[in-house]
């Protein structure tokens, strides 16, 4: 089994998002685990779409990087350029990528406009894992 993290600054909403993906995308062919360079709190928003496409994400926790750092991760995929910035290092067989995708919980504007920043980015990362999942598990 492979084990991959997924890092992001706050760990409340994209991390989160690429962590339900992965998992359903390895179907249980790695260990996925997301957390944050600070702790945010699992962003409601972000629960409610995923589970618009039938991902349940509701009982994650946000977590600091840290509280991984006995773990020897085959990939860290980081989600945000502060992230990619402020990644601690890995030594070993670790593979670093990087991708930076909006972050959502930025948006303004109406209820609906901040649905659809929501929607975009889920569907972006969506895209993203699965291609990831498909190409290196």
């Amino acid at each position: 089994m492979k084990n991959i993290l997924v890092l992001c600054t706050g760990n409340s909403c994209r991390s989160q998002m690429a962590h339900g993906y992965l998992k359903q995308f390895t179907a249980n062919k790695a260990n996925i685990y997301s957390a944050g360079v600070e702790i945010h709190g699992l962003n409601p928003f972000a629960v409610g779409i995923m589970a618009e496409d039938g991902v349940d994400i509701s009982k994650h926790t946000s977590n600091h990087v840290d509280e991984y750092s006995n773990i020897d991760f085959d990939f860290v995929i980081t989600v945000c350029d502060h992230a990619n910035e402020s990644c601690p290092v890995f030594i070993g067989k670790t593979k670093k990528i990087h991708h930076d995708f909006s972050d959502p919980s930025k948006a303004s504007g109406t209820a609906k406009e901040l649905i659809e920043a929501f929607r975009n980015t889920r569907d972006e990362i969506k895209e993203f894992c699965h291609k990831f999942a498909k190409e290196n598990i």
